[in-house]
């Protein structure tokens, strides 16, 4: 598989890890190597490039994204319109403009194709005393909608779009639940699978099942990987 990976670090660094070392090539699309992905320009250029090195594209992992707490984001009456403006732009908007541009290459050249997006458990299985940044859950609650639309629409094209939903994971964004002790405390037995916080190579071969030719059948699926914690 050729794939296209927005992010470069967390889940997105361990599904590019594991994709290569499965022989596949991977094309990562980030802030410090490619510009802000919140430009539309930006992603055209990213397809562009991807479509130079490589002759095609068949997958696309939208995993860039943010938590907005440092520009307010949190439960909605404390919200500041920043915070809820960057945390929708840097989740939502991006994964958008990164869908549309390898859309519009897929649809031009009657490609098939499979686009898998980062969503988030907190999007339906809400934890307000810890995890209450309601911008966050907002933005990936509306990558679930788009994932379901757009699996609708570009399934007679032979194009998958399917979403996963991780509970949290070890990973650069997770920092702050990191050092607290009654955050991880909560995380041990609210994800009892993981005995905690997930592993970013748990939700990177996860995504490469729905990335890859085993999957061929599955579009528009939520596929949750929480360690438990959306029945527990």
């Amino acid at each position: 598989m050729i794939l296209i990976i927005t992010g470069a670090t967390g889940i997105a660094e361990s599904t590019a890890e594991c994709a290569t070392r499965e022989g596949h090539s991977v094309f990562v699309v980030g802030r410090d190597l490619t510009g802000d992905l919140r430009d539309e320009a930006v992603s055209e250029q990213a397809v562009t490039a991807c479509l130079e090195r490589y002759g095609r594209v068949d997958g696309l992992f939208n995993v860039a994204g943010i938590s907005g707490r440092r520009f307010g984001d949190g439960p909605l009456h404390e919200c500041s319109v920043e915070g809820w403006t960057e945390t929708l732009d840097n989740n939502a908007r991006t994964t958008f403009l990164m869908s549309r541009a390898v859309l519009r290459h897929w649809i031009a050249t009657t490609s098939p194709g499979v686009i898998l997006n980062m969503a988030s458990v907190l999007a339906f299985s809400p934890e307000p005393r810890h995890f209450a940044s309601h911008a966050y859950a907002a933005s990936k609650g509306a990558i679930l909608s788009m994932t379901t639309a757009m699996a609708a629409y570009y399934a007679p094209h032979g194009i998958r779009v399917n979403a996963i939903a991780p509970g949290v994971v070890r990973t650069p964004m997770s920092a702050r639940a990191q050092t607290e002790a009654a955050i991880l405390e909560f995380i041990e037995a609210k994800q009892p699978l993981s005995h905690g916080m997930l592993a970013a190579e748990d939700i990177a071969r996860a995504a490469l099942f729905l990335l890859g030719e085993h999957s061929r059948h599955i579009t528009g699926t939520v596929l949750t990987v929480d360690g438990g914690w959306s029945v527990c």
